[in-house]
């Protein structure tokens, strides 16, 4: 069965293979084929989170014929940590749904 493996090793940097594996294989045992435990040490030594079209997966998940494979690196800043300091370093006004009005309109229009 064909499997599709794919991971991000760095930003706007994706690998993307093509595997086919025996009735059966487990995602950790999709890894090994591959090559990509050797290609990606980050992979073997980091508590990376791994999904099938981006449902949360164990290594110890059976794969199913078309089944995509994601190896997602840990985030780097909290996403909302990053929110709030960009509209600390915006503003209340410059920032959100109803910062640009016309001139002369009631606010939220």
């Amino acid at each position: 069965m064909n499997v599709t493996l794919v991971y991000a090793s760095a930003p706007r940097t994706v690998h993307e293979r093509v595997l086919q594996v025996a009735e059966g294989c487990s995602v950790a045992q999709a890894l090994t084929e591959s090559g990509w435990l050797s290609l990606f040490p980050e992979i073997r030594n980091e508590p990376l989170a791994l999904g099938i079209w981006g449902h949360k997966a164990t290594p110890s998940t059976v794969l199913r014929e078309g089944d995509r494979v994601e190896v997602y690196r840990a985030l780097r800043v909290d996403p909302k940590v990053a929110r709030r300091e960009r509209f600390v370093g915006q503003g209340a006004r410059g920032a959100g749904l109803f910062a640009r009005r016309r001139p002369g309109s009631k606010a939220g229009y």
